[in-house]
């Protein structure tokens, strides 16, 4: 019974669900007019500190990657693209900041992975524009 369930519906609760948590956290990294905040800055200065790249341009990424990509997945625009920068995001969580949160960030991982495996499914933009295409 459950093999009939279409690929189209899990991939859109897998985009939805990875979209969500990557929305909510960028949410936590800006102001209502969407200005990076100053306590952000201050987090990826002296809590975060991933090395090389210096931590005011790595808050400015995170925070438009995580809202932008959010947008793109939930509804499936650039799908494959947008889950490998974010698998590259969540490693970089799981190595510099945060490696006890790999139960999380494994669940995370497992979601993007089968988009980057598999696509956004049917019910996505990236269908539409394939569709025109070919």
């Amino acid at each position: 019974m459950a093999e009939g369930i279409p690929y189209s519906l899990v991939a859109l609760v897998a985009r939805l669900s990875a979209a969500s948590v990557f929305w909510r956290s960028g949410l936590t990294k800006v102001d209502e007019t969407f200005q990076v905040r100053s306590a952000t800055f201050f987090l990826f200065k002296e809590e975060y500190r991933v090395p090389v790249i210096p931590p005011e341009i790595l808050a400015y990424i995170a925070t438009y990657q995580e809202l932008i990509g959010a947008v793109l997945l939930a509804i499936g625009l650039a799908t494959r693209l947008t889950a490998l920068a974010f698998i590259g995001m969540v490693a970089v969580i799981q190595i510099f900041v945060y490696p006890q949160g790999w139960p999380d960030h494994i669940l995370w991982f497992a979601l993007l992975f089968l988009l980057v495996a598999r696509g956004p499914g049917a019910i996505s933009v990236d269908r539409l524009i394939w569709r025109r295409v070919t």
